[in-house]
């Protein structure tokens, strides 16, 4: 290479770095940040998106809008944060539903490992299989039985969701039927509780009011623990499934290409929001988990995650309705 081309070259990447210098100190004061949700309104992850977005506007001093993009599983959210400037003024929190979509779709339309900038890994909550209290089953077991016998559905947040996935994986390894209907988040805990499907997948964040007012019976969570709000709830692993551990999660990404000097201070705020104490009293009160996490943590994680996601799929022979 000639001189004048390689001096041209260190140039041009000593301006692009002091452009993305110059961005970062900017943002947040051009204009509102517009933190898109990929489900919709009471879902845990759009209350999870309110309760930071109201902390991070008081803290930048920026207006942050929570714009729910519902549909397509966290597609539609997703897809509309992928296309949008990577400057910091349009971020995305969307479930482990964003691994799951480029298995599960074939027109998904993104790569979760190439056109996102993983922020931060939000929370994290384990999925409970719960039934309507006319359903005759108190726990895991019994439900098995009874589908080996009776006709009965189950709710969802939809398909490739972290419960659909999870009730996917019982239905084979007990080698039983059950007829998975998709809907919104809160929705799927409605219909249970209105009887217009017998058993319910969700989070265990969005039912914990309902076990609690003896509204639905939980009769499984997916963790490896028993749930700490719930102690009298046995995991799948203590009835008949050892080694089961699954979580759902939560994460914000940004568009690929965003300046690292943004991106580490998104990173840096919501480390610091998600740490608040009074933040923490409502994630316990939402039932979620959070760990304070770097840039490249999550980065790493969502590395492993996407793969794994593509195998459960695969395995189970998950297709789209």
């Amino acid at each position: 290479m000639s001189r004048p081309i390689a001096f041209i070259k260190l140039l041009g990447l000593i301006l692009l770095a002091g452009t993305s210098t110059a961005s970062a100190q900017e943002w947040p004061k051009q204009k509102p940040i517009s933190f898109v949700v990929a489900f919709g309104a009471g879902s845990i992850t759009d209350s999870l998106a309110r309760l930071i977005g109201q902390k991070l506007s008081e803290s930048l001093g920026q207006t942050v809008i929570v714009d729910n993009r519902p549909g397509a599983g966290g597609i539609i959210g997703a897809q509309r944060v992928q296309h949008a400037a990577p400057d910091g003024y349009t971020i995305l929190m969307s479930s482990a539903a964003y691994a799951v979509n480029p298995a599960l779709y074939a027109n998904a339309g993104y790569d979760p490992l190439k056109d996102f900038t993983p922020l931060i890994l939000a929370a994290s909550t384990p999925d409970a299989f719960s039934v309507h209290p006319t359903v005759p089953a108190k726990n895991l077991q019994e439900l098995i039985r009874l589908a080996r016998r009776t006709p009965l559905a189950y709710g969802s947040p939809g398909i490739g969701t972290s419960p659909h996935l999870s009730m996917e994986r019982i239905k084979a390894l007990a080698k039983i039927d059950i007829t998975h209907v998709p809907y919104q988040p809160a929705q799927a805990v409605t219909a249970l509780i209105g009887g217009q499907t017998p058993v319910l997948s969700t989070s265990v964040s969005l039912q914990l009011p309902h076990i609690k007012a003896g509204k639905i019976r939980a009769l499984a969570v997916t963790s490896a623990q028993r749930y700490a709000l719930l102690p009298d709830v046995p995991t799948v692993a203590e009835q008949g499934f050892t080694g089961y551990d699954e979580l759902n999660w939560f994460g914000v990404f940004g568009p690929a290409g965003m300046p690292a000097g943004i991106a580490d201070r998104v990173n840096a705020e919501m480390n610091r929001i998600l740490d608040l104490p009074d933040v923490k009293d409502r994630l316990g009160l939402l039932g979620l988990d959070f760990r304070r996490n770097s840039l490249a943590e999550f980065a790493m994680f969502i590395k492993k995650e996407v793969p794994k996601q593509a195998n459960v799929i695969k395995e189970l022979g998950i297709k789209p309705d």
